[in-house]
């Protein structure tokens, strides 16, 4: 026991006490009444100030303090009259609940002032993120502008390409550093459009033409008489599925194919990136959605912050959406994108 608890039983004890002795040097001109009462303060104010421990702990001492010198017949424990039963049965019932309802209240408040903190906490690092990223891509363009003049002249060798390739990847990162904290913030500014869903695969498909594995992805959109439309921000969404689709490139074999497939299901349109890379385990499939997390087997990567899942998370909740792993524990892994969406009826 601390030496501060240890104060605090002490002096919420003697006070019983000398709250006790005051009462018998009149106890013959005072109600039972009034001590239950007077007891019952000093077993609330133990509860408030020493914990529910200290307040049930004095309950009980009060009770058979009172029992003893204040129920006829004194200094013993029988209570004849049933009318002082009921006030002593009373007396402990309220004392018990009492300092179990300040109990609640106290780890109650405890809670909200920890949750206040967290959040205060959390602002501050967003802020902090948002300041440290901002100011980090005037060195990094300034050092991506040299690496370029250098590469211009032909005065260099290949090292200029690979420190610009570098300050293009930290380029990114802070990207997205800022980016997750603006949507923390809810700064992140959404521009919610119809959009066709085949424009926005079709999109997807064209961020990797120039890749010399673009024939392993292989896409696919419902057929329908009808126009598959949604609402949704063309820019931030074809942002996600890119990303989905060049993790699933990343992490799965150099001669499995890719799958995207895009469709409807009750009223949403749904994009669909599977691999066939390595299940990511049970554990991690929640995790993986939290900034700068990786699931096991994809910890190789040093390029990544792991960043890409967590801001696609925020930016489909931000347009009513939802981004899951919906793949089963030996059949790859099947990332679904799920977006308000309609069919237009076509002509």
């Amino acid at each position: 026991m601390s030496r501060r608890r240890a104060l605090s039983w002490a002096g919420w004890t003697l006070l019983l006490v000398v709250s006790a002795r005051v009462l018998f040097i009149f106890r013959d001109g005072i109600a039972s009444e009034h001590v239950v009462l007077l007891f019952l303060l000093v077993v609330l104010g133990a509860s408030a100030g020493g914990g529910r421990l200290l307040g049930v702990t004095l309950s009980v001492l009060a009770f058979f303090i009172f029992d003893w010198f204040f129920i006829p017949p004194y200094n013993t424990l029988v209570v004849r009259n049933p009318l002082d039963w009921l006030a002593m049965i009373a007396f402990l019932a309220t004392s018990l609940v009492a300092a179990q309802l300040l109990y609640s209240a106290r780890r109650e408040r405890a809670a909200v002032e920890r949750a206040e903190a967290l959040r205060e906490a959390d602002k501050l690092k967003d802020s902090l993120l948002a300041t440290v990223s901002h100011d980090l891509r005037t060195p990094l363009t300034s050092i991506k502008g040299l690496a370029s003049e250098m590469m211009e002249t032909g005065t260099v060798d290949d090292r200029a390409l690979i420190i610009a390739e570098e300050a293009d990847r930290l380029n990114r990162m802070v990207g997205n550093l800022l980016d997750i904290a603006r949507l923390n913030a809810g700064e992140l500014k959404l521009d919610i459009q119809v959009n066709a869903l085949d424009d926005l695969i079709g999109a997807a498909l064209q961020q990797f033409s120039g890749r010399p594995d673009r024939d392993r992805i292989i896409a696919t959109v419902q057929s329908s008489a009808d126009v598959i439309a949604g609402r949704f921000d063309f820019v931030q969404s074809l942002r996600i599925v890119t990303n989905l689709v060049e993790n699933a490139l990343k992490y799965s074999p150099p001669s499995s194919s890719v799958s995207v497939r895009g469709e409807t299901e009750n009223g949403h349109i749904v994009i669909r990136v599977g691999d066939e890379g390595v299940s990511i385990p049970q554990g991690d499939r929640a995790r993986i959605f939290d900034p700068f997390s990786r699931a096991q087997g994809r910890r190789s990567d040093a390029g990544s912050a792991g960043l890409g899942l967590a801001i696609g998370r925020q930016l489909a909740e931000a347009q009513s959406g939802s981004l899951t792993l919906e793949s089963g524990e030996h059949s790859g892994n099947v990332f679904s994108l799920t977006l308000p969406g309609f069919t237009i009826g076509s002509v």
